[in-house]
Parts: structure tokens; sequence; C-alpha cells
């Protein structure tokens, strides 16, 4: 086919009655065109092909009238890989916007006549890309005896790949039958990883063959770069997660023992492979560190295995020894890595290490004070590493260079260290309270240091007390240092005269404004004025942050006045905006929580917490407020029960379907419900598995030990 009947009638196409990603679809005949011209606008007009008619996996009308142009620029010989990919792309997609239900699927399947005989094509790149996309038609009438043909004819490895896993999509029974006969050695690599990804997506049983097939494809990254499927690119680490996947002891089983094997491979290349899926395998099963831990501890040195043992914490700490020894090593690099997960595993052993080398080690710093801390578990407090960080926060309180205009630190780097080491002394509390003339001296540059002087002055004498309030004082008109000096001393001015600033400077600053005084209860009446002028405030457009400012408003109020009648109004219409949108669910869900404070005075809003339950992720919020507020006689506990149950079996609100379940106590389960509870709590398949990469498996850790919490109070 000639390039010009390939176009024929695309000018003519009434492009603005269809829709692509952006809006009317009129800017297609340009692109096609560019596109097929293959000039050099051909690249970018590919990508906006893709930025528009399949945008982020979505697809929509215009990629139903594109797919023919697409499917004859094809058949033309212009561009035919980079054409077929994107036809591929579209009958891929499962996700339409405002198109009939495999609409566009439909779209390319019509256009088999011309993409079957790309199956035959000369250039093996062609023949490949061609049986991608004929397998993404999931066409068994046309699509299927093709495919079976061509894949009786090849004689590519990487072709024949292609095909077979494109015959899996078509017959997952045809194709795994096929691929039985593909697992031994003398199979061409991507070969026999399409046959062990046809077994594994016909759900066949995972034999020693698949096992021994893995192991002899290892390091398998080059073999799957050769093919299109995306779950091919990552062999191991795809291959360990369906396995694990599939939940029995059998299958768990032969991940990690497919996993270790790989862990205690020679091949520098594949342990790095192995360590990769072994994160994986940590991340979705419980029982995978323990079971792999002992082929990890040796790999300490690799930067991923450290990573991945500090991510464990202290079910790693067999691992400890070998971390202290990296970590007392002079490189630098690699010793702050083994100590950054020395800190997580195994603390108490870290803590002098990282007293030696403070400024050397930031990522071990980091995890023992910054964003990578557990919350629940301070470092511990070591004498040599407090000296140190008192001498380094020294240090930083002489040097004078600008700064940012938040805290004074020069640099980025600069911030962080400093924030470390005052995190480190806040967690570590009354026990630093020796460093309390270093952090009152840091202060006029890195004024977070407020928060760190009232948590270790907490039981202090007169002298040190004053020091403390005078360096606040000092300060005290930013709202946080304005915070801290009434926790130190119970001085209102300048906490209301603070409050009342950031209350006026927009809904960020009103909403500090009124968290910093709502607690203050009567006391901080004179507030009020300026709580309902921001209350009063002309909004332009509802958005989030506004939703969230009168939420906290009104419950500032509610705890200084204790006026009902004023207060639960605004806190039904932050239900009422919410309500169908998704963007302000997690402010519903806020406002369901924190109306617990008004108890029974918030009756009125019981419909609007129960509209709730039905929404997992709002439903344990407003199981929170419903047995604060609603009438105890007419609340089903049962139905809350159940909605909590189900928040955290779909991971909508882990830690808040437990604090509901705790709440509701014994007595609201059914014995089912019971049931459901006890898998969730000892069940092997992790529940957190997504959030902090650093964080996913501590998290579920403790989940875990608050649901088996729950579950010895209903047991």
């Amino acid at each position: 086919m000639e390039l010009p009947a390939a176009l024929a009638g695309l000018d003519t196409h009434p492009w603005a009655t269809v829709n692509h990603a952006y809006g009317p679809a009129e800017d297609l005949p340009e692109l096609l065109r560019a596109f097929a011209e293959g000039g050099e606008d051909a690249e970018e007009a590919l990508d906006e092909l893709y930025g528009s008619i399949v945008h982020q996996g979505t697809v929509y009308a215009a990629s139903v009238d594109a797919a023919p142009y697409l499917a004859r620029i094809a058949a033309s010989g212009r561009q035919t890989v980079d054409a077929l990919r994107l036809l591929g792309c579209l009958a891929e997609s499962e996700d339409e916007h405002d198109v009939e239900p495999g609409a566009v699927r439909a779209a390319v399947t019509a256009q088999l006549s011309l993409l079957i005989p790309l199956l035959a094509d000369e250039d093996a790149a062609v023949r490949q890309a061609a049986g991608w996309t004929v397998g993404h038609t999931r066409d068994t009438g046309t699509a299927l005896p093709a495919v079976r043909a061509r894949l009786a004819a090849e004689t590519e490895p990487a072709v024949r790949a292609e095909l077979l896993t494109a015959y899996g999509r078509l017959d997952r029974a045809g194709a795994v039958a096929e691929a039985r006969a593909l697992l031994g050695p003398d199979t061409p690599a991507p070969l026999r990883l399409a046959a062990v990804f046809a077994a594994l997506d016909a759900e066949e049983p995972w034999l020693a063959a698949h096992r021994d097939a893995v192991l002899g494809l290892l390091p398998a990254r080059e073999t799957a770069r050769s093919g299109y499927a995306d779950e091919h690119r990552e062999p191991l680490r795809t291959i360990v997660g369906i396995l694990l996947g599939r939940g029995t002891d059998a299958d768990r089983e032969s991940a990690l023992a497919l996993l270790d094997a790989a862990l205690r491979d020679e091949r520098p290349e594949v342990r790095a492979e192995a360590l990769w899926a072994a994160d994986r395998a940590c991340t979705l099963s419980r029982s995978a560190p323990q079971r792999l831990i002992p082929a990890i501890a040796p790999l300490a040195a690799d930067w991923a295995a450290a990573q991945l043992l500090g991510k464990l914490g202290p079910a790693a700490a067999e691992a400890a020894p070998v971390l202290a020894e990296l970590a007392a090593q002079p490189d630098d690099e690699a010793a702050d890595q083994a100590l950054a997960a020395l800190v997580l595993v195994a603390p108490q052993a870290a803590a002098p290490l990282l007293a030696r080398a403070l400024g050397r080690r930031p990522r071990a710093m980091q995890c023992a004070a910054g964003s990578h801390a557990p919350a629940d578990a301070p470092f511990p407090f070591d004498p040599e590493l407090f000296a140190a960080v008192r001498a380094r926060l020294a240090a930083k309180a002489l040097e004078r260079p600008e700064g940012c205009k938040d805290c004074g630190c020069s640099t980025t780097e600069d911030h962080n260290d400093t924030a470390g080491l005052v995190h480190l002394l806040r967690r570590w509390g009354p026990q630093a309270v020796e460093a309390l003339p270093e952090l009152c001296a840091v202060l006029p540059r890195f004024q977070y240091a407020a928060t760190a002087i009232t948590a270790v002055a907490a039981d202090i004498g007169p002298e040190q007390r004053q020091q403390a309030a005078t360096a606040l004082r000092a300060d005290a008109g930013k709202l946080f240092v304005a915070q801290a000096l009434h926790g130190l001393t119970g001085e209102t001015g300048p906490l209301f005269a603070a409050a009342e600033a950031a209350l006026a400077t927009g809904v960020r600053g009103a909403v500090e404004g009124a968290r910093a005084v709502a607690n203050l209860g009567p006391a901080a009446a004179r507030l009020t004025p300026a709580l309902r002028t921001a209350l009063g405030r002309t909004i332009d457009r509802d958005t989030t942050p506004e939703v969230d400012t009168d939420l906290a408003l009104a419950l500032a109020l509610w705890r200084i006045t204790g006026e009902a009648d004023e207060v639960v109004p605004v806190l039904a219409s932050v239900f009422d905006r919410s309500e169908g949108r998704h963007r302000f669910h997690r402010t519903a869900a806020r406002a369901a929580r924190e109306i617990a404070a008004l108890g029974p005075t918030g009756r009125p809003l019981t419909a609007r917490l129960e509209a709730l339950l039905d929404d997992p992720a709002q439903a344990p919020s407003a199981v929170l407020g419903l047995l604060a507020v609603a009438d105890p006689a007419g609340l089903d506990r049962t139905r809350l029960a159940e909605a909590a149950l189900h928040s955290a079996e779909t991971r909508a609100d882990l830690k808040g379907a437990c604090d509901a379940l705790r709440a509701l106590g014994a007595a609201a389960l059914t014995p089912e419900q019971h049931g459901r509870l006890a898998a969730l709590a000892t069940a092997d398949r992790r529940l957190v598995v997504s959030g902090s990469d650093h964080a996913m498996i501590r998290e579920d850790e403790q989940l875990r030990a608050a649901l088996a919490s729950v579950f010895d109070r209903v047991g």
C-alpha cells in the first residue's frame, strides 16, 4: 500500500466530533501525516500521538478513529514498527474514557487483514511487533490461527518468543501445551523465558523444570529486553511476585527457594538481579525475610543488600556483625551505606560508630534522626554520640553564612545536617538537656530548634528555663516558636499574637493558627473574632485547602466557644462539599474523625457520617466519628465492624481500620468477621504494599502487631 492510499480521507474525516485526552481531535491529521512521512518531526509527532490517543494507558473515541490510519501506515511500509506498537498499546488498554467498552480493541481487530501479513515480513523487528499487536486483539477467529501458524514457521528466537506470548493471550491452554517442550537448556533464552511465563499465565503448577529454566537464564534482564511484554522486563522479580501472589505454601517456598539459589550465585550480575527480586519478595511476604536473610547478609557490602537489610530492621539482626565491620571501614561512601543499614538493624551497635564519624555519615544520620527513622522507636541515647552531636551543633552556631530566609542555613545539605542533629536531640528529650545551650545558640539560624528546646527542657531548673525562654522570646513572632514558648512557660501573649497574624495570611496560615490555639479552649477566647473573620473569607473556588481551612477553623471555634449552633453547620458543609468529589475524600475522613470532639453535640451530623461507611477510605474515620456523636441505641455495630474490616482488607485505611476495630470492641464482631480479622493478623501476605519504600515493611509489621492486639481482644 502506497502512503497516499494509507492517508486517504485523513483531512476530510470528522475529527472535531471525537475527543482524545486533550479535547477535540482536530490535530490528529497533522500528527498522523507528520509521523507517516518520517521526516524530522516524526518522533515528536509519535510522542504526541501517544500522549493524546493512549494517554498514560487511557484510550478515547479518537483512538477508535485513528486505528485504521495507523494500520494502513504500518501496511505501507512506513514507520511500520512504531505504528504497530502504537496499535498494540491501543488494543492492550482496558482504561477507556467516554467510549463503548471494547470499542478501541475492536477497532484494532478490524484491521487484522492488514496486520496479519506483517507476521511474515522479511524484517524480524516488524514480525515481532506484529506478533505483539495481533496478540493484544484477543481475537480467536482470525488472529489465533495466524499466530499459531506463524509460530510453527518462525525461526528467529526473539520473534518466536513474542509469538508464544501472543499465543498465550489468545489461547492459554494451547500456549502452555506448546511451552512445555521449550523449557530445556537447548531452547534459546528468549523463547525459554516466554515458555516460563506461559506456564505462569496459565496458572500451571510450578515444577523443577520451571525452576531450572529460570536459574539457567540468569541473569535474565538482557534476555527480557528483547521482548515487548512489560511484565517480562524484570523477569526474576516478576516471577517471584506471581508465585507469592498465588498464596499457597508450596508456591511461596518455590519463590523463596528460587531467590535463595540466585542470591548464592557466584556471578555479581545474578546476585544483583536476585537482590532486586528479594526486595520485592520481602515487601510482599511476611515470611520472606526470615527465609532470605541468611543469603542476603553475606552480601551486605553491596548497596542494594545493605539497603534491603535496613528496610528489614531488627529482623535482620544476624547481619549486624557484617554491617558493623563494613561501617568501620575508611571508605566513606560504602561505610555510610553500611552504617545507615546498621542504624535500623541494630541501633545500639551503630551509635558509637556514628559518633566517631558524625559529619561523614549523612545517610546514617538521616536514618537515625530523619525521614527513615522509625517514629515508634527513637534512636537510643548514647553518651559518646550525644557529645559528638553537641560539638557539631556548637560549631554550626558559630558559622555565619548567608542563609535561606526561613532558617538561615546556607545550603540544603547544611539545613539537612542541622535538622538531623536537632531532631535527634528532640527525640532524646530530657536525656539531652545538657544540649540546651547549643540549641539556644543555633535557634537564630535554625528556628525549628524551638521544638527540641521544649522537648529537652521538660524538667529543668529556673536558671535553665530562663535561658531557654529568653532564646525563644527573641523569635516568638514565628508561630511554632511561640508555641514552644507557651509549652515551656505558659505565656499566651506571643502565641496569640503569632496565631492572629497567621489567621490573616491565607488558608495555610489560617489552618496553622487555628490548630495552634484550639487546644487552649476558652483561654483563647480573644481570638474568636479573628477565627470568625477567617471563616467568613471570600472563597472564589472550592479547593481542598479551602475546605481543610473551614474544618480547622470550625473545630477551633468549637473547642474555644462550645457554640454548636455556629460550628455544626460549617462541619455539615465540609461533608456536603466533599460528597462525590474524590479530591476532598481525605478532608471528609479527617472531619469524620475529628468531630468526635463534639460528642453528642454533633448528633445532627450522623447521617453524613453514615454516608461515608460505603467508602473504604473514609469508613474507619466515619466509624470513630459515629461512636462519639451518634445515638448509641441507633448504631448497628456489626455494620460498623464490617465497614472497618472491609477498609483493612482493601488496604484503603489500614491504621484507621485498626483504631476503629479497637474502639468497637469484641462484641461488635460476628464469628465470620472474627475469622476475617484473624486472617488479616496472621496471613503471610503483607497488607502495606504502597507508600514510602523505606517504611513499608516496618509499617506492615506495626500493623500486624496492631491487628493482633485487636484479635487478642476479641479472641
